[in-house]
């Protein structure tokens, strides 16, 4: 329940954070499992959150096992279908817990479901595709290995920026790997050898190689053109939308640069924030109007602040 509610309002969210998401094979986020998405992990939980607004069926996401210390943060992530794996600098005692989560991840494929795990492990904002690990390639074996009939899908996802809202995204969707494609029989080090290869070949080609100073290949990646027109039309709607939004927008940002600094995760705790944040600042400055207007003023500021949100978000920069 608490799943399928945050889903239907991020996925009017992202569209205010991000500007535009490119994507190769849209049909595919109407397929059924059994079928585990290997994700690079460039953004933190921004990259499932993503994921989660596109896919038709829920999505069950694997999270640094980290993430669950206490029992209300626990079930809420269960909640939000957000399964631990421990990493060795975690601590090598909790390793044995991810059993339990490949079996649950298992009972999943079992009834058709979907599960995301990020193939690179760590999350790191860079434009480059690291060394995979080891555990996609364990728990599609060993799903294989109890004849689940998995597909596994590839996915690259590339930003324009990891510290800028209004990003342009592109999305790539790969071919399916599938048992037939992994000698099982040739031992269990050179299964998991072959299914990263395939998975490398793949994700070699969706995940761009971009210097993080090289701003002139992001400009070619990423920029999108905008016709005159359009700036004419958005130009007075989108200045509002700056002057309304800056109150909120710049001192979270301030706040949020120094709390994750030395870290990768700033682009998804602002997402987050604002996620619970700017409903209550919409709310709270029409109502304040409210009280010395209309109600016909009312209901246009409700609609202004999402249009002029919406329109400087077309026309800000968009690299740099």
């Amino acid at each position: 329940m608490l799943y399928q509610f945050v889903k239907i309002i991020a996925r009017a969210a992202i569209k205010f954070y991000c500007r535009d998401i490119q994507i190769n094979k849209k049909e595919l986020f109407k397929i059924d499992g059994p079928l585990l998405l290997a994700v690079n992990h460039p953004n933190s939980f921004l990259d499932a959150i993503i994921l989660c607004t596109l896919f038709k069926q829920p999505i069950y996401s694997l999270a640094r096992g980290d993430a669950f210390n206490g029992k209300w943060i626990t079930k809420i992530l269960v909640s939000l279908k957000i399964l631990p794996v421990y990493r060795i600098s975690e601590g090598a005692e909790n390793l044995t817990d991810n059993y339990s989560t490949f079996d649950r991840c298992k009972k999943i494929f079992n009834q058709n479901g979907i599960v995301l795990i990020f193939i690179e492990g760590r999350c790191i904002n860079e434009w480059h595709l690291r060394p995979l690990m080891k555990g996609t390639a364990r728990l599609a074996i060993s799903s294989w290995e109890e004849g689940i009939p998995l597909k596994v899908l590839p996915i690259g996802i590339n930003y324009s920026s990891f510290k800028k809202f209004g990003k342009n995204i592109h999305l790539f969707l790969g071919d399916f790997i599938t048992a037939k494609e992994i000698n099982l029989k040739e031992g269990y080090g050179k299964a998991i050898q072959s299914f990263n290869h395939l998975a490398q070949q793949q994700l070699s080609n969706f995940v761009v190689e971009i210097e993080k100073s090289d701003k002139e290949k992001l400009h070619q990646h990423f920029f999108i053109p905008i016709s005159t027109l359009k700036k004419i039309i958005l130009f007075l709607p989108a200045i509002t939308g700056w002057i309304l939004h800056a109150p909120l927008y710049y001192p979270l940002r301030a706040i949020i640069s120094k709390k994750s600094k030395d870290t990768d995760h700033f682009d998804s705790i602002i997402v987050v924030l604002l996620f619970f944040i700017y409903p209550l600042y919409v709310v709270g400055i029409t109502l304040s109007l409210f009280l010395f207007s209309s109600q016909l003023v009312f209901w246009g500021l409700l609609l202004l602040f999402p249009f002029t949100a919406w329109s400087h978000l077309q026309l800000k920069k968009q690299i740099g």
